[in-house]
């Protein structure tokens, strides 16, 4: 079995080049870090390009489509308190209304009070936000299928179950 990309003579990935020199430079310096997070890095950097490039085509922005998705993934009636928008997406309250002012100008939500409470405002996705979302994801998780293909099921099983425990130490 490969231990890629350390053992692959025909990737591009330099991760034994930079093992090596770095045990050469700093002897007894830890690195065995590198084979993972080099990787990791260069796959999340390309990842997030990718996205920005196919939201492009798809005419949404990245903060449009977290709005619109944490609204259309709460289930009906597609609805959420700017607070609980807040939570849910780990962005800042000052962001999260930038985001909402945006998406309304376009008619893509609406502000309404809140039944939760007399001071919360709801924000609900307008039949447009509705079909937009719904339209943007299925082409994106589409898309997205498509950048895994190569892993078995398994594969992909294994993967996220090691990606969560390096998010969960981060976290």
């Amino acid at each position: 079995m490969s231990n890629y990309p350390l053992d692959d003579p025909v990737s591009s990935w330099p991760v034994a080049d930079i093992v090596e020199a770095w045990g050469r430079e700093l002897p007894g310096a830890a690195t065995e870090s590198i084979g993972v997070i080099t990787p990791l890095w260069r796959t999340a950097k390309a990842l997030a390009d990718d996205r920005r490039r196919t939201l492009a085509a798809l005419g949404v922005d990245p903060s449009t489509l977290d709005l619109l998705s944490v609204i259309r993934r709460a289930g009906e009636p597609y609805e959420l308190t700017t607070r609980e928008i807040t939570r849910r997406t780990l962005v800042t309250a000052g962001a999260i209304s930038q985001r909402i002012g945006r998406a309304e100008e376009a008619g893509l939500v609406e502000r309404a009070p809140s039944t939760a409470s007399r001071r919360a405002v709801a924000v609900r996705l307008t039949d447009a936000g509705h079909r937009l979302i719904e339209q943007t994801v299925r082409q994106l998780l589409e898309h997205e299928a498509g950048l895994v293909e190569s892993l078995s099921a398994k594969e992909r099983h294994v993967l996220a179950g090691c990606l969560a425990k390096i998010d969960a130490a981060l976290g």
